[in-house]
This record gives C-alpha cells, structure tokens and sequence, in this order.
C-alpha cells in the first residue's frame, strides 16, 4: 500500500504477544534473572519496527479484557477450549504495558468486547475519515473488515509472500470474498475460539457452496437443492448452530469505545523513559538502534586510555604492570583465525576506566594500518616477554585462549593466566545467547562498548582502519582489555560465592593452556582418501539418483521438498506422515517412518546421506587445511555446551558420522604426518552409566560394575527375562537403547518409537527396568525434586546449571528442565572428569619430554599422535590418568585403541 492518504495501524496485540512467545518457545529468551522476555522482546522489536519503517500517522495497540464478553453471553462455551495463559507469558504483560507507555502508544481496551471488536470499530471510524488502515494481524477474522481503504498486514508473512491482505488477498488465501468471510467461518467453524460451525464442512466445501449460493442463509434456504446426503443432513441438523456461529464470528463495528482518532495520534516516545527501559529489560542491541537512530550519543565514562608510542613510555608501562595484581591484555589483529593473524597491537589495562596501547609499524594487506606510529614488533615482544611469561603476574583477558595462541605462534609462552571473563560469565550462565564482550559489558557493568561503526562507518561511507586517527584506535582497542578486566573484577567474586571455584580454577583456567596446545598442534589428513572417497561417493550418488528417477518415473530435483513430495504423495500414493505449511513433510522423521512402504524412500535417504557426506566432509574438510603447517586446526570451546562438555569448529569433530559404515570410513583420513608415528585413541567405557551408579548408589548397577559385566546385557537379562548367556547381540542393543534413554528421562512414547514396540509394552519395559535397578528411579525423582527446590543442579564436582523452567506451568518446557536436571549431573560429570584427565595427561607430557601429542577430544575420548618408541609409556600414562580423573564407587574402564589412523586406533 503506497503511502498517499494518512495511515492507521491497529495492532491486534494478544495475537502479536503469543506469537512472539511461541516463535521461541522451544529456546525462550532470558534475561541475566532467568525470566522469560520472548514476547516482549519480540514484540518491542516488531511495534519500533512500525515506528520507524512505517511512520504511521495514527497508531494503537488493542487487547482483549480481562473478564467475558458479549459472545460469552451468546453461547457459554465460547473459547472454553482454550489453555489458560503460561504464567512466563502473564509475567511478561506489566513489562508490555510499560513498552507502550515508553514508546507513547495508546493502549486500548473495552469491557465486554474484544479486541476485533475495537479494531473493527476504529478501522470503520478512520475510513470514513478517509485514511488507509493496516490492521496488523494475521488472524482470518479480520478478513471479513477488509476494504478498498483497509487491509490486514501481516507481519509474519513469508519471503515470498506480501505482508499485506488486500481484498483480492482474502480471495487468493481463502477463496472467498472479504463480505463471506463471515459465512465462510461460520461453515467451518474455528477451533481456537471453539466457534462449532457446522460438521462435515471443510474449507474447500465452504468455499463451493458460497461460490454458488452466495451467503449462509441462501445455503440453508436452498439446502434441498444441495447435493451430498451427508452434507444436506448436517445442513438441516446444525442450521441454527450454524446461525449462532455466524453471530460468535461476526466482528462489531459499533462499540462503544469512546476513542476519537484524535486519541491515538503517533506521538513522540520519551528517548530518556524508553532507555532506562530497554536498559531494565537488558535489550541492548534494540538500545544501541534506537539511540543510533535519534542522533543521541551514548553516556560515555570518562576514559584515561593512552598510546604508547615512544621507548621511554613503554619502559614506563612495562615496570607499572610487573607490580600489578591483574594484568588484562588483548591483541588488535589482522584475523579471527589465530593460526593466520598477524599482531598489530597490543592494549593493556591494570585499573578500571585506564589502560595503554601498544601499537605496532604494520604495513600488510593492504596499506599501513597505524602508518609509522608503533613499535618494532619483534624488539617489542623481547620487551614484553618477561611480564607475559611471569607466572607470578596475573593475567585476565576476553577468550585469552585467542590471544595467547597467537603470541605462541611467535614464540611468546603466557604463564600466570588468572581468569578469563569469557568463561566466568559462561559458568555463571551456560545457556545464554551469547558471551560476546560487548553484551557482556551491557548485561553486568551497564556499559555500551564503542561500535566498530563508530570508527569506520557503513555502507559506502565506510572507510579504512588507516584513515582512523590513532586517538580513535586507541579507544576501541584499550576498551576491550578494560572492559575484559572489569568484567573478571564483577563476576570472579560471583563464581566463587557460587561454590565454583574449584570448577574455575583447578579445571577451566588450566584446560586453556591444553586446548591452545592442541588447536596449535592441529590433526594431520590424508586429503588423497578424501578424494577418494569423495570419487566413490559421487559415483553412489549418481548410481542412487538414477534409481530415484526410475521409480518415480520421472526426472525431477531431489532435493526440493515440494517436487519431491508431489512425486512421493500424489504421484506414487504413499501415506503422509503430517502436513506443514508448504505440504506433506519430507524432512528425515518424515522418510524414516516411510522407508518400508516403498524403495524410492530408501534410495532418498541414502541419497541424503551420501550427499551430506560429500559436501560436509570430503569436500569440506580438506579446505581446512592451513597453507602453512598442512594441518588441520580446529578451535575448541569451553563455553558451548551447556553441560560444560568441549564443543569443537573448524571442523566441528563431534559430528564426524560413525553409525555408517561409508561415514566411519571418513576417519581413515586421520593420521600421523611423520613415518614412524601411530594414532592412539583412548575412550571412557560407559563413562556416564558409571556415573549414574555412583550418583544412585543402586547396588544391582554397582555390583555389575564391580564384577565387570556388560550392564547392557545386564539390562537385557530383566528385560527379556533371561539368562546372562542367552543374552543376544539384539537383545544387548534394546537394552543399550532402554539404558541410555531411561537415564535421560525418556518416556514410554519414546522408547516405543525407539524399539518399534506398543506404548504399553514400552511403558512395561520402564517398570521392569526400575524394578531392575530401582535406585535409578529415587535418583531421577529425587534429583528432580532437589532442582525444584534450589533451582539449579551441580555436577560431581560441583559445575551449576541454573534451571527457572523448572516451575514452568509449561509441560514441555517444564518437563525439558527435568531432563536438564538429570543429563547435566551425567554429562557435566562426565565433563569435568575427562577435563581433568587432560590437564594431567597433558602436564606429563611436557614433564615428561615425550613428543606424543594430544590433538582430539572428541565426546569421551581422547586421540594423540605418538611416535612408536612412546606408545607403551604414553598407553601407560593416558590410562593411569583417565583412570583417576575422578574417584567413583564403581571401577573407571579405559579402552584403548593404536593404528595407522584414527579409524583403526578406535
């Protein structure tokens, strides 16, 4: 709708809200409390949208009241369907309220009357007065409002569709004109607001019979007429139901609201009110745009940030830091990858508020960055080396591990690390969003970092970091290392006072050394395996393509979800599984329950397979290659994971498949770079199930553990109600499934999906099995219990994972923080036992002056390369510390693998 008349927007607000909610109910957004902000941030984001992309002349938000309405009057099972309001949805409304009042948009609501009636009102009013109106929802109700002059806008539409509802839109969506908008609803009913309609009539009848009659009360006058036993019959039995419906749907454009338009003309918010807000709400992206879109500078504290440019400075400095307590330093490079970045500065802070900069002469890429103002980078590090490599200095940093891997790609070994803000802010929430520097500045020191937009602009006003004056430089990199040690000033004293001390200082802070030892060590590939494989695999593909189009008979793209679901569902008549909003589903669930039915199923899964195989692994991993050392150096994180697992990128190790045979072939290309050496591969024998009997104390899982039986075929014996030596190789992988998904809160829906059995039998199976090992069953309930009290679980060693949905009135997300509770004390233990086992294996390496090296962690395993001569000592060594990570009541078994790869080492 071109913008010529004034515009009206009437935001229907209850549908917006609960679409916001839901959009992220699976993954809701938090604030630092823990509260649930999805639907105000959501919405927030949507009406600034409006705001300042649409410029609406006249503006109001709508909501239904809070008590009954007429319709309720008329029929008393109006809306008596629907779920009451989750309480993190209701908790959020107040905040709402005060939004609107920041922004300065009318609220609008009626007692009695909801808020279509409202809208109807007001959109009837303003077109009289001759503006346009968008009514901003996607609620087929308000289809039958639709006019020349008044549309529906949609705001979740997708990209290929118009957000706007115009009357020939009503048609096209509902095949009925926006004036049998109401006969049509009227026909068919609607769920949500339990409206009955008539029974039998779907959609596409509705539409043929108004196509020919016109309105409801033609169709029931001419309902003789009408074809169809059935039809005629429900026609005659729900005629008045039908009538009654018509009147439940029917949107009032009378009521009495008492609002002229004059009322609700777009005023300008309060900046100041809608800061302190957004600033409450911890929306700091949405305050940065909006400040940025005033023309309003944001408070800066007054900085003593300084450029060190001359020796006589830098001696000055260098002497400052050796008698300081906490060193924070970052460096200003050319790259996030720290196998390729070159330094061209380094910022060191000891104060808050203070701190220097060191820049370097760099002239690479493309022009001198900082011209000839800097240092000598090699004379430099000589100079800082002493302070860097002190242990007795300590030092704090953002993601230190970056840095400090860089400065030992140059031979600088930093010593004294005290803590890293990174990882203090992820112990404190392993579930947030992001741990970026710059949201963390916002969320715990109320401080808004300087944009590197500031500096050097956007869009075709940007310019290059050589045009910035030094002054400017200087603040955006200092203002990392200040904020980076305020940040560890803030938080350490909450970690600690959390009881995670021990978790931060004798297992985080050390693996950051081993990890940096490993990314800088890298894995060594075989990139003509790949290629081979690659060859092979390509062959398969075409050879499974060619039998794809044989059975469809046809030639057709196999990887479009629609072509391949016409050529599935309406070409060759298999069963849908569900509907989406595009068509039958096609996605992996979807093949799998299929694959029976029809070959052209199975040829499509392993055509994905072999596919995904293809461009994720053997195309991809040798493009990861460093161009220097010929490696591979992936990153690895401590601060993924909720659980505190290590989590890997570049490539992302966890995810090489291994349920295939063709998929476990990828780690042939695994291997030593020098002759002579070997790939070792040490894994943790059911490490976690080791764990749940040490945290259960059930005796039967311990007694297993204690005589070294398999606790599958354990498992499989009160299962299958057999003896140990009748145990078959398919009754030991049902009960490795029972085993694993029980302990993580599987229900009897699940486990029957998993082993194809009845929902009862499953259900019987979860009661065999707790009265197998009925000390799972007071672990879970009771673990689950202690969560709901404390709000948190801790693992062995005492790692906190913080759990606000406990309480939900949510079922789902309720019942997910259940399973949370128990997973992260399994998998978080499992964790930090496998931590600590590098920290040691890794010390002894260097004490011993082996060459061997650590270079995967990959779940509950760990691989290193070793030259022949030390695979005895190293076999000896890895075990023993593995072994002893952790002590538990059930023995810790290590299985240990060597060959020529990783494939035949594990």
């Amino acid at each position: 709708m071109a913008k010529k008349n004034k515009t009206v927007y009437l935001i229907d607000a209850f549908a917006e809200i609960y679409r916001f909610y839901f959009a992220m109910f699976r993954n809701p957004l938090t604030n630092s409390k823990g509260e649930n902000i999805s639907a105000i941030f959501g919405f927030a984001r949507s009406l600034y949208s409006i705001l300042k992309n649409k410029e609406p002349d006249y503006i109001a938000v709508v909501f239904d009241p809070k008590g009954p309405t007429f319709r309720h009057k008329m029929y008393k099972e109006y809306k008596a369907t629907r779920e009451k309001m989750p309480d993190d949805l209701r908790s959020q409304l107040p905040m709402i309220d005060k939004l609107l009042k920041a922004l300065n948009i009318p609220r609008l609501d009626l007692d009695g009357y909801e808020a279509d009636d409202i809208i109807g009102t007001m959109a009837g009013k303003a077109e009289k007065e001759g503006f346009e109106v968008l009514m901003v929802t996607a609620d087929k109700d308000f289809a039958q409002l639709v006019t020349k002059k008044v549309v529906m806008y949609n705001t979740r539409a997708k990209a290929d569709e118009s957000n706007l509802i115009d009357i020939e839109g009503v048609k096209k969506k509902w095949g009925v004109s926006p004036g049998q908008i109401r006969d049509y609803l009227a026909l068919v009913g609607d769920s949500s607001d339990n409206v009955p309609g008539v029974r039998g009539v779907g959609p596409k009848g509705a539409v043929k019979l108004l196509a020919e009659y016109g309105s409801l009360e033609e169709i029931l006058n001419h309902v003789n007429d009408i074809s169809g036993e059935k039809l005629k019959e429900s026609l005659l039995n729900d005629a008045e139901v039908a009538r009654l419906s018509l009147d439940l749907v029917t949107i009032r454009t009378d009521a009495p609201v008492g609002v002229e338009m004059k009322d609700i003309i777009r005023k300008e918010f309060d900046l100041t009110e809608l800061t302190d807000l957004l600033k409450e709400l911890e929306f700091w992206n949405m305050l940065e745009e909006i400040q940025g879109d005033s023309g309003v500078e944001y408070k800066k504290i007054k900085k003593n940030y300084e450029a060190v440019l001359d020796q006589k400075s830098l001696e000055k400095i260098i002497e400052t830091m050796k008698k300081s307590k906490l060193v924070s330093f970052d460096l200003e490079t050319t790259s996030i990858n720290p196998m390729q970045a070159e330094i061209v500065g380094f910022s060191f802070s000891i104060k808050p508020d203070q701190g220097w900069y060191v820049p370097i002469v760099y002239s690479g890429g493309d022009g001198n960055l900082f011209r000839e103002e800097g240092h000598d980078l090699e004379k430099l590090l000589d100079e800082l080396r002493p302070i860097l490599e002190d242990p007795d200095i300590p030092k704090c940093g953002q993601n230190i591990k970056y840095d400090n891997l860089i400065l030992s790609r140059y031979g600088v070994n930093v010593m004294g690390v005290l803590s890293d803000s990174i990882i203090l802010a992820f112990l404190l929430k392993p579930d947030a969003r992001s741990y970026k520097i710059d949201y963390l500045s916002m969320e715990h020191l109320k401080y808004q970092m300087q944009p590197i937009t500031d500096l050097i602009g956007t869009g075709k006003d940007q310019r290059s970091m050589a045009d910035v004056p030094l002054e400017d430089i200087t603040f955006y990199a200092v203002e990392d290392a200040d904020v980076a040690l305020q940040l560890v000033n803030k938080l350490q004293p909450v970690v600690e006072a959390e009881g995670m001390s021990g978790i931060l200082h004798d297992i985080e802070i050390p693996l950051i050394d081993v990890l940096l030892r490993m990314e800088k060590s890298g894995v060594y590939l075989d990139i003509k395996h790949l290629n081979k494989m690659s060859t092979e695999v390509t062959k398969e593909i075409k050879k499974i393509e060619k039998n794809i189009f044989k059975h469809a008979g046809e030639e057709f793209s196999i990887n479009s979800p629609k072509q391949l679901s016409v050529i599935l569902f309406e070409k060759l008549g298999l069963p849908p599984s569900r509907k989406t909003k595009t068509g039958y589903s096609t996605d992996h669930q979807a093949m799998e329950s299929l694959k029976e039915e029809h070959e052209i199923v199975r040829n499509v899964l392993e055509y994905r397979m072999y596919s995904k195989l293809r461009s994720t692994y053997l195309e991809a991993l040798p493009e990861l290659v460093d161009s220097n050392t010929g490696r591979i150096h992936s990153s690895f994180s401590q601060t993924v994971a909720a659980t505190g697992r290590l989590s890997s990128s570049n490539p992302n190790f966890q995810n090489i498949p291994i349920k295939t045979d063709v998929g476990r072939r990828i780690r042939h290309a695994f291997i030593p770079e020098a002759t002579g050496w070997k790939i070792l591969a040490a894994d943790y024998s059911q490490i976690e199930l080791r764990i749940m009997a040490h945290l259960s104390d059930d005796p039967t899982m311990i007694q297993a553990f204690l005589d070294d039986e398999d606790i599958h075929s354990i498992t499989a014996c009160g299962l299958y109600k057999v003896g140990l030596d009748e145990v078959t190789a398919q009754m030991r992988n049902a009960a490795k499934t029972v085993n694993f998904a029980i302990m993580y809160g599987a229900r009897a829906f699940r486990i029957s999906g998993a082993l194809g059995i009845s929902m009862k039998d499953a259900s019987d199976t979860i009661d065999e099995y707790f009265n197998r090992f009925p000390g799972l069953n007071d672990f879970i309930v009771n673990t689950i219990a202690k969560a709901r009290e404390d709000k948190f679980v801790t693992t062995i060693l005492g790692r906190k994972r913080y759990l606000n949905e406990i309480d939900s009135s949510n079922f789902n997300l309720r019942q997910s923080a259940e399973r949370i509770a128990v997973n992260t004390q399994l998998q978080g233990s499992a964790a930090d036992m496998i931590k600590i086992a590098m920290i040691r294996i890794d010390k002894r390496i260097r004490e011993e002056n082996l060459k061997s090296m650590m270079i995967l962690q990959v779940h509950d395993e760990l691989v290193f390369e070793v030259p022949s001569e030390e695979l005895e000592v190293l076999q000896e060594l890895v075990v023993s510390e593995m072994v002893g990570a952790m002590e538990l009541k059930v023995p810790v078994k290590v299985d240990v693998g060597i060959g020529k790869d990783w494939f035949e080492a594990h």
